[in-house]
């Protein structure tokens, strides 16, 4: 876990104390755009952009699940970190199973990407990251906004139409995005990187609460709004699935398992079995990941056998 500053690596954990024991979330920094018109700095064009990714982080994971729904495989290649987060960050290896090297940057770590675009580049180094081959740079590095970018900035040359972020159901949306975000996304973090008592609780307790209105919410409709799946089904999933596996024992999100929810558990299988989603899922990356990659949570390492997990089981949701 580090950061650069001033384009220099440090191998640096959050500075929590300066929050009270809380863990504040960085802002992103690239924040372009692909999409069309006449002053676009990134146009929409197949083989031109990369996107690095880890099947670990559930942001990168939101990327690459939108990738796969749209039909994009062809049109924006990938790169996959190794699972494991040293003391030089992400880095490359495709020795490992689902991971690969960098065939555009030919990066060992993924800090050096950063710095080629930006030598004095200072941020947290994080996926996924839309790298443009054209322009040697970063386009962009926030999840929220690569969703989007892969939902309708590639036009006629995604492989589907499907709408992730329809018009008449954005205010929707984005209700409902901000609410999980807050306490469910970045929640399951908030109380895992706690490094006081009461920040943990606080974090816990705004947790569970939303799951509660989302089970309840779940219970009426099949989807977070509405009948229809979206983006914000999408972002809630890849904390969900990783829920029962890493935040009950290792962030200590354990008032309830997803499993004792059962619309949360059904809606879970749902997305899970939607066409192209499951591919995306490498329990293995996941766990290796969270287990091995912060000693200060684990300092053994040792990654759990368990728990038995599911998720092609009948979801009667439809």
């Amino acid at each position: 876990m580090g950061l650069l500053v001033d384009g220099v690596w440090h191998d640096q954990w959050y500075e929590t104390e300066k929050h009270g024991g809380r863990f504040v979330r960085p802002e992103t920094t690239f924040r372009g755009w692909v999409g069309s018109g006449p002053d676009v700095r990134f146009p929409p064009e197949k083989g031109r952009y990369h996107l690095y990714v880890s099947l670990a982080c559930p942001w990168a994971h939101r990327a690459l699940i939108m990738r796969r729904l749209k039909g994009l495989e062809d049109v924006i290649s990938v790169s996959v970190v190794h699972p494991h987060m040293g003391s030089q960050g992400w880095h490359f290896d495709a020795g490992y199973p689902g991971a690969t090297d960098d065939p555009v940057n030919h990066a060992d770590f993924l800090h050096q990407v950063y710095t080629r675009a930006r030598p004095d580049y200072t941020g947290r180094v994080t996926v996924p990251a839309l790298w443009d081959r054209e322009a040697g740079t970063i386009v962009n590095n926030e999840s929220a906004d690569l969703v989007r970018i892969l939902n309708s900035g590639f036009g006629d040359l995604a492989g589907s139409d499907r709408d992730f972020y329809p018009p008449d159901l954005r205010e929707e949306i984005d209700s409902v995005n901000a609410d999980v975000y807050d306490r469910v996304n970045n929640g399951v973090y908030k109380a895992g990187f706690a490094t006081a008592q009461a920040a943990y609780e606080e974090a816990v307790s705004a947790l569970f609460g939303a799951l509660d209105a989302l089970e309840r919410r779940l219970s009426e409709q099949r989807y977070l709004a509405g009948e229809r799946m979206t983006e914000a089904d999408i972002r809630l999933f890849t904390t969900l699935v990783r829920f029962d596996a890493v935040y009950v024992s290792h962030f200590k999100c354990n008032i309830r398992r997803l499993v004792d929810y059962p619309q949360l558990w059904a809606f879970t299988r749902d997305i899970y079995q939607t066409p192209g989603v499951r591919e995306t899922v490498s329990l293995d990356h996941i766990k290796r990941h969270y287990f091995t990659s912060h000693p200060k949570i684990n300092p053994t390492g040792i990654i759990p056998v368990g728990p038995e997990i599911d998720f092609e089981q009948p979801h009667g949701r439809g």
